[in-house]
């Protein structure tokens, strides 16, 4: 929207070519400036543009924009058809099974082959393979809001957590349901606190609590003698303190509920409180801070300092002196410290005592950091309640940490900073896989660990021997992308996208992921359109989704109730479906009936052969030179050996062989000569 000079008279027409000011050449050519043509710009008068005037510049630039723009939008849709066509549409697979409720669950939970659900006021029972009722106990007062489950041997340990924030452990045995405790139950409701989070040790040895009340929040660490509890159970005259028939209030065939015979509660070990705000020192000399950290305890921490509270005041005033304007209005009331926890197995990582024998395969160290903390504190459970309560160590980060998260058996440790890091560890060797950093704008929302697979031939597999200095985990960031970390010894960690963050169709952002033990290299992925996939990392791709009734559409995000099976080829998904012909989008809870889905991979014909064939012996990857390097260390050297000597002896044959044929033609020859 430009005019074109009308007008010779405004402006006199300059030369046809024009480089700058004109200037009078030299007499000679010689001294003429050699310089190229092109440098020269050919401006043709009649299509010269002038600058228009306002408004008419504003609302050129304005539509120059609007078809900029415009095109952008155009050619972005034209990539989405692009990929639309080469999409291919997976298989989806209807659920096998399908349980009943008569109220939206409190949480889920699978242990060995059962299948705990929360309920009114106490929890259900249900038999994992064929989803068929066992037991129910409705003893509580409240309704159950979450629930855990653990395998302690044979036997299970259930521990719900009820509306009021109660936390009670349950004992299943055999056919008995014992309620242990109700660890934090009040007599006097106004000192009542509340369960936030809990944590059990996959070996059954201890379990930890974080409560919140007054105003306060602490961590409270439990010894469970499960041994113990083997034997009062096995042996229940021992325990019962009079002689009478147990009363048994058997809902079903199976499973009764034992009220008369009380188990050994659990024991006591220490109870931790968040750490002290850093203030004013309160030692005279810096020689008291070193007799401090004599023992190199609270290295780290920033507790052990020098600084007088008179520097922390002129300093604090400077600060609010500077960002005054920034500062000024109402300031929001700082939240609890809330705490994130884990049980570690190895005892390198604090000192033990030499009198204190630790078994293999039971927690030992128990490690936590808090919300706005730089530092992850570690703490020896080789205590007794009239130990001091104090960190053994302390690992501090350059960055609050915002998220951890272990592997099974705590073999490997992942810190997640809030500036967007990763830190690797390999804590059962004291091995420092390294540091990556998440793409710019990519913060960490959840981290999951894979057990370490190969893909072999086409297909992944899981190698059936231990495997060492190999890790690999899928991390969901909050702008709904998702990548794959992966570390191999010494090489450093390396991150791979999978899916990239949604831009046209937001629906379709992924909300929650679950990897799945019984698939090699296997995740699902839960997006807020309520769909379910499952996605091969390594290839990343979609190799089918499930299908479950989920009706009730509201405002707020889908947020899935699901658990998966850590030894059984299943997982579990809650749902809800319409009453009789009540159209599928109602939003009514009345007209909708919510249900528990199960899936079990085994009876899908895509996915059954994965399940069945998800492991590859050391022989089958000794045969292979592609996989040689991932046998362990005695495995390599043995094959390293066995090729030598057969080497040596093909050699070794080989030259007897040219003896022999020396020797034949020697003596051809020595027969020519007498011959002749």
């Amino acid at each position: 929207m430009s005019s074109l000079k009308g007008s010779q008279a405004q402006k006199p027409r300059l030369s046809v070519f024009s480089k700058g000011p004109l200037e009078i050449p030299s007499p000679t050519e010689a001294d003429w400036p050699k310089d190229d043509e092109k440098d020269f710009v050919f401006k043709d008068m009649d299509q010269e543009l002038d600058s228009l005037p306002q408004p008419y510049r504003m609302i050129n630039k304005l539509v120059n924009r609007l078809f900029d723009r415009s095109w952008e939008i155009i050619e972005e849709r034209d990539s989405l058809r692009e990929v639309e066509r080469s999409w291919i549409v997976p298989i989806i697979y209807p659920p096998a099974a399908e349980i009943r409720l008569d109220k939206m669950p409190g949480g889920m939970a699978v242990s060995q082959d059962y299948l705990f659900i929360g309920g009114p006021k106490g929890f259900s029972i249900y038999n994992l393979h064929n989803c068929k009722k066992i037991y129910v106990l409705e003893k509580l007062k409240v309704d159950v809001i979450s629930i855990w489950a653990t395998d302690l041997g044979n036997d299970v340990l259930i521990v719900p957590v009820d509306e009021m924030g109660i936390v009670r452990l349950f004992y299943l045995c055999k056919d008995s349901l014992y309620l242990i405790k109700a660890i934090n139950e009040m007599d006097d409701t106004s000192k009542q606190s509340t369960c936030v989070k809990m944590e059990v040790s996959q070996s059954g040895d201890y379990a930890a609590f974080l409560f919140q009340g007054a105003g306060d929040v602490w961590l409270e660490v439990y010894k469970l003698p499960k041994e113990i509890w083997l034997k009062e159970s096995e042996h229940p005259q021992l325990a019962l303190s009079q002689k009478k028939k147990p009363k048994q209030l058997q809902l079903d065939l199976n499973i009764s509920f034992r009220s008369d015979l009380k188990l050994s509660p659990p024991v006591f070990v220490m109870k931790i409180k968040p750490p002290k705000p850093i203030a004013g020192t309160t030692f005279k000399s810096p020689l008291e801070v070193f007799a401090k950290v004599e023992d190199y305890f609270g290295i780290g921490s920033g507790q052990n300092h020098f600084i007088k509270d008179v520097q922390w005041e002129q300093h604090m005033e400077i600060f609010y002196t500077s960002y005054k304007k920034h500062l000024e209005g109402e300031w929001e009331e700082e939240p609890l410290s809330m705490a994130t926890f884990h049980f570690f197995y190895t005892n390198s990582l604090t000192t033990t005592p030499m009198d204190v024998k630790s078994s293999s395969g039971v927690a030992c160290v128990l490690g936590i950091h808090w919300t706005g903390s730089h530092n992850f504190f570690l703490y020896s459970l080789n205590k007794t309640p009239k130990d001091k309560t104090d960190y053994e160590n302390v690992w501090p980060c350059a960055a609050p940490i915002v998220m951890s998260q272990t592997s099974s058996f705590s073999s490997y440790l992942a810190l997640v900073c809030d500036d967007g890091v990763l830190i690797l560890w390999d804590l059962a060797q004291g091995f420092l896989f390294g540091v990556i950093a998440l793409p710019e704008g990519c913060f960490c929302q959840s981290i999951h660990f894979l057990r370490f697979f190969l893909v072999h031939e086409g297909q992944n597999v899981y190698p059936d021997y231990p495997v060492k200095f190999e890790v690999m985990c899928v991390v969901l960031c909050t702008n709904a992308s998702l990548h794959l970390v992966t570390a191999s010894g010494t090489e450093g960690p390396t991150s791979r996208v999978l899916v990239d963050r949604p831009v046209m169709h937001l629906e379709e952002a992924i909300y929650a992921v679950a990897p799945v033990p019984a698939l090699p290299g296997m995740v699902l992925i839960f997006s807020r359109n309520h769909s379910v996939s499952l996605m091969d990392v390594a290839k990343a791709e979609i190799i089918c989704a499930f299908s479950a009734p989920t009706c009730r559409q509201q405002a707020m995000p889908w947020k899935p109730l699901f658990v998966v099976s850590p030894h059984h080829p299943c997982f579990l998904l809650h749902g809800v479906h319409p009453h009789g012909h009540t159209t599928p989008t109602t939003d009514d809870p009345k007209n909708t009936t919510d249900s528990v889905f199960y899936f079990n991979f085994e009876d899908y014909l895509l996915l059954k052969d994965i399940s069945k064939k998800c492991t590859i012996s050391q022989k089958c990857l000794g045969y292979s030179q592609d996989f040689s390097q991932m046998l362990p260390a005695e495995k390599r050297c043995e094959q390293f050996l066995q090729r030598s000597f057969q080497k040596v002896a093909k050699n070794q044959m080989k030259g007897r062989d040219q003896w022999s044929r020396l020797r034949k033609y020697s003596i051809l020859l020595q027969k020519e000569t007498l011959k002749r």
